[in-house]
């Protein structure tokens, strides 16, 4: 098993990643208040916040107070079990600060929540009548993952190999994961995990973050061929001017 346990520290970045830790803080919160709930409230929280594909596709009517389209959202921040939610947030706290920085704090939002949405709607679409509840930030945290490879495919990550801790690339990180997740959805139907919401937040990622990242944040500028990189050498030439010139924004 390889466990993302760092990257970079985000406590030494000029721009703090807000969103991250409380996207964080909201998840550990809401699995204490199940924690703490009696079985009885457990039931109805879950009943209420998780997605059901047979509820969304009206086979079945809401299970709770809230619209069923409302719970493409509520369920990314419920969790099973202490395993489940670390396993998300452990992945969010290593990959999600860069993507943070690269998109701003408001599109980043956006794009981890339509992430979980459209990891979310493909789970439906695999099996539209079933009544089985869907929770976790999983289908987010794909999109998160894909997003970073993209961005820092070369950046070195430190992982735990069982017990082992190695310093390798992102790439081969991301990687495994994407190959697991694809070997797994052949045993999703013998599997309680729901690798098809994974698959989901995976395409999402790959497909907006190209489209909402700023034009100034460069793909895979480490693995770029050398001929398409620009090299310069003595003083910059002075800029002209155009009416066309939109200035750039970090």
């Amino acid at each position: 098993m390889v466990v993302p346990i760092y990257d970079d520290n985000p406590f030494t970045q000029p721009v703090k990643p807000y969103v991250t830790w409380s996207l964080i803080a909201a998840n550990i919160l809401v699995f204490m208040h199940e924690a703490v709930a009696p079985q009885a409230g457990l039931d109805r929280m879950i009943d209420t916040y998780s997605l059901t594909p047979a509820a969304l596709s009206g086979d079945i009517g809401s299970r709770g107070a809230l619209p069923a389209y409302a719970t493409l959202i509520t369920y990314q921040f419920f969790h099973a079990d202490i395993g489940h939610l670390f396993g998300n947030m452990i992945f969010l706290w290593v990959f999600g600060d860069d993507i943070e920085r690269a998109l701003g704090r408001l599109r980043y939002l956006i794009f981890y929540l339509v992430s979980g949405v459209i990891g979310g709607l493909v789970f439906v679409g695999y099996d539209p009548h079933s009544g089985i509840e869907l929770i976790g930030a999983s289908g987010a945290i794909a999109g998160i993952v894909i997003a970073y490879v993209m961005l820092r495919p070369c950046a070195k990550i430190t992982v735990l190999v069982t017990i082992i801790p190695l310093r390798i690339s992102a790439y081969w990180v991301v990687g495994l994961f994407v190959l697991t997740q694809l070997w797994n959805l052949g045993a999703v139907s013998r599997s309680e995990v729901a690798y098809w919401c994974h698959f989901g937040g995976m395409l999402a990622g790959a497909g907006l973050f190209p489209l909402m990242k700023p034009r100034s944040v460069k793909l895979f500028e480490c693995i770029r061929p050398e001929s398409e990189r620009v090299i310069r050498i003595g003083p910059l030439p002075a800029p002209r001017a155009s009416q066309f010139d939109v200035p750039s924004r970090h």
